[in-house]
């Protein structure tokens, strides 16, 4: 049997986990054989409703808003989400065959032998605001900005290169690198999902399931079945679809940086008197604004949307729930509005760098990301300028 299959017997019925790598012909080739070979009552996949109309039928970016994204703070999710596509493409066209493939392979095999198949993963959006709400504004950035260097990088993965990925060692050390960069988001993409998959694949009626996953969820979902079977827990579903409320804390937590810089500079003047106060003003201006602007710079804004980064991030930075982002998100969008053709190659164009600026869409939300990242460098470097000053 294949180190990419496992068989557990648990009472009078047993599991076939297949362990796939996501981008991978000779998983595709597998997963049809694996099925084939053992006939079993039923099919699990991991893949979700949404995901799987996707794969069948295509992204529908043609009903994205992208006014709409930027005003309800949904900037970094959306970002995040097409680098995420962009990668899983990426690697795709490299090795010739789509993301989800194998999960597709699975469901046709399985229908034509007549055996019913179930989607048994977590709603992508449910899991991606989760992973969004359990993440800190620095950690939307660090996430974003890991990600950003993947679409930047030009190295290229063999067939060989992505097997290996199956290996339980490879895996342990990629979690365990995870785990440390951004626990809440390895939590929830992976640890959350592999309970939730555990629960769909053990509370089928049948007998014999036989369940296609991504390699790296195989342990913790044959963790998760042996603790259903000996009963010694239930895990709630509901609670794990729910995207939980911000906590009180992170009501306060934005604003707590608005308030040492007014406490600061207002210390300033009542110190130092108006020319002193005034200093402290133009040197925070200077380099948030500055910063933000060149940011927007960076990300080959519109004139416009260059000059208005540098008021607009002092401002943002006093109100907390606005964002430079937003701002000069919305002004890019306005003076290079993304057409018709922009959403119908936007699938197209998440696989390059030329085509991530090219493109109006992406273009709109790397200006609101590189803005954003300016004027929050700005004020952490003005922050020990202002604490110096003040002391004077």
């Amino acid at each position: 049997m294949s180190d990419s299959i496992t068989r557990l017997q648990l009472g009078d019925r047993t599991f076939i986990l297949v362990g796939t790598a996501h981008i991978s012909k000779q998983s595709v080739e597998e997963v049809e054989r694996i099925i084939s070979e053992e006939r079993p009552e039923r099919v699990c996949i991991e893949i979700d409703p949404s995901r799987y109309r996707t794969l069948t039928e295509g992204a529908q970016w043609s009903s994205l808003d992208i006014y709409r994204v930027l005003k309800e703070g949904k900037g970094f999710l959306l970002l995040s989400n097409l680098v995420l596509t962009s990668f899983q493409r990426r690697l795709g066209l490299e090795l010739g065959i789509r993301p989800g493939e194998e999960m597709l392979a699975a469901i046709r095999t399985a229908e034509s032998l007549g055996i019913p198949t179930a989607l048994c993963d977590r709603d992508i959006q449910v899991t991606l605001r989760r992973a969004w709400a359990r993440s800190s504004f620095w950690g939307k950035n660090k996430l974003l900005a890991a990600l950003l260097s993947s679409v930047l990088s030009s190295e290229k993965l063999s067939s060989q290169q992505i097997e290996e990925l199956k290996k339980k060692n490879e895996l342990e050390s990629m979690m365990e690198e995870l785990a440390g960069y951004l626990p809440s988001v390895k939590e929830v993409l992976i640890d959350e999902r592999d309970q939730y998959l555990a629960q769909n694949i053990y509370h089928q009626p049948e007998k014999k399931i036989l369940a296609v996953v991504g390699a790296g969820h195989v342990p913790g979902i044959i963790q998760w079945l042996e603790v259903l079977f000996r009963g010694e827990t239930r895990i709630d579903v509901r609670e794990l679809e729910t995207v939980p409320p911000p906590a009180k804390v992170s009501k306060f937590l934005p604003w707590v940086l608005p308030a040492l810089i007014i406490g600061l500079i207002g210390w300033g003047f009542l110190r130092s008197g108006w020319i002193q106060g005034m200093e402290m003003v133009w040197v925070w201006v200077l380099v948030n604004g500055g910063l933000a602007a060149l940011g927007s710079l960076l990300a080959l804004a519109h004139p416009v949307t260059i000059l208005a980064s540098f008021p607009a991030a002092p401002i943002a930075t006093l109100n907390p729930a606005i964002g430079v982002g937003m701002i000069t998100g919305l002004i890019e969008a306005y003076f290079r509005k993304p057409t018709v053709e922009d959403f119908e190659r936007l699938s197209e164009d998440i696989t390059s760098l030329k085509g991530f600026f090219r493109n109006r869409v992406t273009h709109v939300l790397l200006v609101f990301f590189f803005s954003n990242i300016g004027g929050m460098i700005g004020n952490f470097i003005a922050l020990p300028y202002l604490t110096v000053l003040a002391r004077k």
